[in-house]
């Protein structure tokens, strides 16, 4: 088994830099399209598909959006965003637990990008994987929800210390699955120190101003 070691480490090392590469082109293509593009990260359930059904409406005449979704099987999410009047690519990854920046390379030739603002990149759900695959994206958005418990961003600490902002879902369930608030942003400071974070509500609302104020680069 050790003498394999060094072989696996040099590949996994080749297999980044070329994801690398790939991800600096599509930073270069974003830019020079004037998209921001974001990354959004989570397990599963955490209510990425929510948000984003809820960006795309309560935005919509105001900023161009899209999205690209990456799931491991069907084209379920990919067919609720489309509901709001958003294009919407789904990305079948198979077995592969995240998105690379190849794969979003090769779905990029089906959206007009000079007719965008913001391309949503939504990642397979899984906070593992994820956290070492540069999309090329302007800004990663991590979330987790309340009734996850306050200890993940402790437990997957490399993706949480890869966020831009860490956005709280779920809001209105807290009270209700005793979400200790307190915990759980002390231990959010604890893997990402000073990272912004975002508490909010797909469901009720709460909280989408600063969220908006993100997606559009405002800061969070």
């Amino acid at each position: 088994m050790t003498a394999t070691n060094p072989r696996i480490v040099t590949v996994r090392q080749n297999i980044l830099k070329a994801n690398d590469h790939t991800a600096a082109e599509n930073r270069a293509t974003f830019a020079a399209a004037g998209v921001r593009a974001i990354n959004l990260a989570s397990s599963p359930g955490a209510g990425k598909t929510a948000l984003l059904e809820r960006t795309l409406r309560d935005l919509a005449g105001q900023v161009s959006m899209a999205v690209a979704v990456g799931d491991l099987a069907t084209e379920n999410d990919a067919a609720r965003l489309r509901q709001h009047g958003a294009q919407a690519e789904q990305i079948v990854t198979g077995t592969i637990c995240h998105l690379d920046a190849a794969m979003v390379q090769a779905v990029l030739p089906r959206f007009d990008l000079a007719g965008l603002e913001v391309l949503f990149l939504e990642n397979v759900g899984n906070l593992v994987c994820p956290s070492s695959y540069d999309l090329g994206e302007a800004a990663r958005a991590v979330l987790i929800s309340t009734t996850e418990g306050e200890d993940k961003p402790l437990k997957y600490p490399t993706m949480f210390n890869t966020a831009d902002v860490v956005v709280i879902t779920k809001m209105d369930l807290a009270d209700a699955v005793g979400f200790d608030r307190d915990l759980c942003r002390e231990n959010i400071d604890r893997a990402r120190p000073g990272v912004p974070v975002i508490e909010l509500s797909s469901r009720s609302g709460a909280g989408l101003d600063a969220w908006f104020a993100f997606v559009r680069g405002q800061g969070a």
